[in-house]
């Protein structure tokens, strides 16, 4: 059974981006802002101390998932912690 909320391809394409900055985060008041403060209300991203976008486990299970289209047991996050 689908559990998970959908995510729309626009905040998709953002935790994308955000995977791709890796632990150095994503700036914010970039044009996707709206769309990673929906993915943080949703726990798949937090802020580091400098505020910029890092992917917490759970955003890099889903994007792993929903993005790389890894099936679930392949789906091993790295983890976003230092």
């Amino acid at each position: 059974m689908w559990n998970e909320p959908y995510l729309e391809t626009c905040c998709r394409a953002a935790l994308h981006r955000v995977y791709l900055a890796g632990q150095g985060g994503r700036p914010c008041g970039l044009k996707d802002d709206p769309c990673l403060e929906r993915l943080e209300r949703k726990g798949l991203v937090g802020r580091n101390a400098q505020g910029r976008f890092v992917a917490t486990d759970e955003g890099l299970a889903r994007h792993a998932h929903e993005v790389l289209k890894q099936k679930r047991s392949a789906a091993v996050p790295i983890s976003s912690k230092p």
